[in-house]
C-alpha cells in the first residue's frame, strides 16, 4: 500500500449487504475498484446501521474479535476474520472534535467491528492495514446525524476516510418475488436525483418525501448512515457521485462519494 494522505479525503456512504453480498463477484469488484481510486487513508471513522448507541460511543482502539451480529447463516461468514489496527490516536480526535461541539460521548474499549463494517472493508482495503475505528449512532434522527458529520468533518483534512454503511433501499419482509420490486426502483431514483440536485431539505424528510418511503426503509437505520456522511460534506454537495449502483436481491446498492 502506497502512504497515507494528507490531503482533504472523501466521505463515503456504501451499501454494505449482508454477509453473502461478499459472495457477489460484480459487488466485490466494484468497492475493489473504489477504493483502489482513493487516496489512501492514515485512518478509517467508520458508523454502521447495525450499532446504534446513545451517546454516541466509540468502540475498540485495538484489535478486537470482529462481531458476527447475524443468524442463521453458514459456518463460514463466523470464520471471517479482519485484523485492522486499533486507532487510539483518532479517537482522541473525535473526542475532542464530539467534545467541542458539546455532544455527549461513551466508550465501548471491548466492542469490535460490525459485519456493516468488515464486510465492505474486507473487500476495499483486503490487507487490513489501514487503522479503523468504529462509532455508534446516537439517534436515527436526521438532523442530529447531521450534526455528528458536522462535528467529525475537519478529520477529512486530516487524512481519515468518513465511511456510513448501511442500504440505500432495506426491507426484507417485503422481498417476496425474485424481481426487484418497484418501491426499491423508485426510491432509488429519487434519491439519486436528490443527490445529483443537492436537495438537502428532501433528503432530510425522506421517509414523507421520497415515494414509498416507509416502505423502502420500515425502519430507517439502514439510510441514517448517509446522514452522518452528509454532514462531513454538507459545504460540497455539488462534488457527488454514485460510485455504485443497481440491485441486489431487490434491495439498492447505491453508494456514494463526496469530495
Amino acid at each position: 500500500m502506497s502512504s497515507a494522505t494528507t490531503d482533504r479525503m472523501p466521505a463515503l456512504y456504501l451499501s454494505h449487504g449482508a454477509p453473502p453480498l461478499a459472495d457477489d463477484p460484480v459487488w466485490t469488484r466494484e468497492l475493489a475498484q473504489w477504493s483502489r481510486e482513493l487516496p489512501t487513508p492514515r485512518a478509517i471513522l467508520i458508523v454502521s446501521a447495525h450499532w446504534e448507541e446513545a451517546p454516541l460511543t466509540i468502540g475498540a482502539t485495538t484489535t478486537r474479535p470482529l462481531v458476527y451480529d447475524f443468524w442463521g447463516f453458514p459456518e463460514r461468514y463466523y470464520t471471517v476474520r479482519y485484523p485492522a489496527p486499533g486507532a487510539p490516536q483518532l479517537a482522541e480526535r473525535v473526542r475532542a472534535l464530539l467534545g467541542g461541539s458539546g455532544l455527549a460521548i461513551d466508550e465501548q474499549p471491548d466492542r469490535g467491528l460490525d459485519h456493516g463494517a468488515y464486510v465492505p472493508l474486507v473487500e476495499m482495503y483486503p490487507e487490513a492495514d489501514v487503522p479503523v475505528l468504529q462509532v455508534s449512532m446516537p439517534s436515527l434522527d436526521p438532523q442530529e446525524l447531521m450534526r455528528v458529520g458536522r462535528a467529525l468533518a475537519p478529520l477529512r483534512d486530516e487524512g481519515v476516510l468518513l465511511v456510513g454503511s448501511g442500504f440505500f433501499t432495506h426491507n426484507l419482509r417485503a422481498l417476496n418475488s425474485p424481481d426487484t420490486p418497484s418501491w426499491s426502483v423508485e426510491f432509488d431514483d429519487w434519491g439519486r436525483r436528490a443527490l445529483d440536485d443537492g436537495d438537502l431539505d428532501s433528503l432530510l424528510d425522506f421517509v414523507n418525501k421520497a415515494p414509498a418511503g416507509r416502505l423502502a426503509h420500515p425502519r430507517t437505520e439502514h439510510f441514517a448512515p448517509l446522514f452522518v456522511t452528509l454532514g462531513t460534506a454538507a459545504d460540497e454537495l455539488d462534488r457527488q457521485r454514485s460510485t455504485i449502483d443497481g440491485f441486489w436481491h431487490g434491495l439498492a446498492k447505491r453508494s456514494v462519494q463526496f469530495g
